[in-house]
């Protein structure tokens, strides 16, 4: 089921970015993780199902999947011809001649020869070996290579003269080299993602492609042939409508430009810093800044002309424009609804429909909401706590008959306690009792209980016994008495009080 769902969320991709980002097969493919001929399937499969982007609200993934997939007929036995690909290959070196032409001829000589896809498929397999190497050349508007410098600048605090090290980020877009330079506390993702909206900014508008190296900040799986995103990196991709294609493992011409540009980052602005001491990342910016200007003023020897006259020729007028609002920071994390319908994220609880007890959930938090999401669609939202331990919930979250639809309810919580011994079960009724709603307490309750399976039941109970006098009542408390063994330890009886036999010491009959 796990793996349905993650190949249906690759599905929804491939055509956002096939029908919003119009972007080719295999740009795709990379960006996914998934093979072109796949990409290609999945497209066809989607045209013959008539769906058209931005899907319909009411279709969810079972419904998609049932469109795309729907149950095969009985094969058939038919011999497909193969094309002369010695032939179509010296007609692609002709002025004008595309795949797409070539394969039309074919379909026209052959009516149940290949698809596109498979066609396109099966001439690349066959032409690797003829054209091992391609120099690549970048389309306005298309691909912006990001990095981090292997260069780090010390800031030195002024108050304790620790020094720290400065990471430098660098956006170099392909087609003009216009470049952006920032330095950032650190590699971490909350910068990583900062210093992609602080750069579209910069630009003035977003490319089609982003191409960062397997940084872990972006790149969660850095493998050579499927690369997985971190999470909120795809959902900066979304916001702003880019595909991200990370570059392959290995190959260090995916990312030529981003190298490029690091080393003119270098040469012609932290090596100009080197000699100033810096006591904040703000006044190191200001410098950068400032050296920022000149460099993409200069002229390139090789083309005559500066890296913004080529921007303001070639990729400005092909860049899309910027979302109207920046794309906030959000946390992504996987979490499994607990029997009392709710969630955990950042040591605090909050609730989702009680349907979905014991269902795996995405959690997306910003600065000041939390979104709870069940297959793509958003069930929860509340705004963000900072009381660790707490729990928010909504009463329309909650079930309108608990014994109907829970595994758990409070008497069957206390019943367990009582089967233990009476002292047990007051701790139980005790915490159930401590909370607004008896179902947050529910996590403590079976804390405390399932203990009888490691220490024992008696021995549970002990502890219970001797924690209520002590006003101990908590999972944490009666699980310290029992880690210490205080519980076979009998409390001591305070001594009892004698009067000393003094002439100067007053009876009780003095008073009378």
């Amino acid at each position: 089921m796990a793996q349905e769902r993650l190949t249906m969320r690759k599905i929804r991709e491939v055509l956002r970015l096939k029908w919003e980002c119009s972007l080719s097969n295999r740009a795709i493919a990379r960006s996914c993780s998934i093979s072109h001929s796949t990409v290609g399937e999945y497209i066809r499969r989607a045209e013959e199902a008539g769906l058209s982007w931005p899907l319909p609200d009411e279709m969810d993934e079972d419904r998609l999947f049932e469109l795309l997939f729907p149950k095969p007929p009985n094969p058939g036995s038919r011999v497909i011809p193969c094309p002369d690909w010695s032939w179509i290959h010296a007609e692609l070196r002709k002025k004008s001649v595309t795949l797409r032409l070539l394969w039309v001829e074919y379909r026209e000589d052959h009516p149940t020869g290949y698809g596109y896809s498979q066609f396109c498929a099966l001439y690349r397999r066959w032409a690797k070996r003829l054209n091992p190497s391609m120099r690549l050349t970048h389309k306005a508007g298309e691909k912006v290579f990001v990095d981090y410098a292997g260069q780090t600048v010390p800031i030195v605090d002024p108050e304790t003269g620790e020094i720290h090290q400065a990471q430098v980020f660098i956006g170099v877009l392909g087609a003009s080299n216009y470049t952006y330079v920032e330095a950032q506390w650190s590699q971490e993702l909350p910068n990583w993602i900062g210093g992609h909206v602080r750069m579209f900014a910069f630009f003035g508008g977003v490319p089609e492609i982003v191409v960062p190296d397997n940084l872990k900040a972006g790149v969660k799986n850095p493998c050579r042939y499927e690369p997985d995103l971190n999470p909120t990196y795809q959902d900066l991709a979304e916001h702003y409508g880019v595909a991200v294609i990370p570059a392959r493992s290995g190959k260090p011409k995916d990312k030529a430009k981003a190298e490029a540009g690091v080393q003119v980052a270098e040469r012609w602005i932290l090596a100009r810093l080197r000699n100033r001491t810096f006591f904040s990342l703000a006044e190191l910016n200001h410098a950068i800044r400032d050296l920022l200007g000149p460099l993409n003023e200069r002229t390139m020897k090789h083309l005559e002309r500066s890296r913004r006259e080529l921007f303001e020729l070639l990729d400005r007028p092909a860049l899309r424009p910027l979302p109207e609002q920046p794309y906030v920071f959000a946390a992504w994390k996987k979490a499994r609804v607990n029997i009392d319908y709710h969630v955990e994220f950042d040591k605090h609880y909050y609730s989702v429909p009680y349907t979905l007890i014991h269902e795996e959930v995405d959690i997306r938090a910003t600065q000041s909401t939390v979104e709870i999401l069940f297959k793509n669609e958003r069930v929860a939202s509340h705004p963000r706590a900072k009381s660790p331990g707490r729990h928010t919930t909504l009463a329309e979250h909650m079930p309108t008959a608990h014994q109907k639809y829970l595994e758990w309810t409070p008497e069957r919580l206390v019943r367990w306690a009582q089967s233990i011994g009476p002292h047990t079960a007051q701790i139980v009724q005790a915490l159930l009792d401590s909370r607004k709603h008896p179902q947050q307490a529910y996590r403590s309750c079976l804390g405390l209980l399932r203990m009888s399976q490691r220490y024992g039941e008696d021995r549970l109970e002990a502890a219970c016994r001797r924690a209520l006098p002590a006003g101990i009542i908590s999972y944490k408390g009666v699980k310290n008495i029992l880690e210490a063994k205080l519980d076979q330890v009998e409390p001591e009886e305070p001594p009892a009080v004698v009067p000393d036999s003094h002439e100067n010491v007053r009876g009780q009959s003095y008073y009378r």
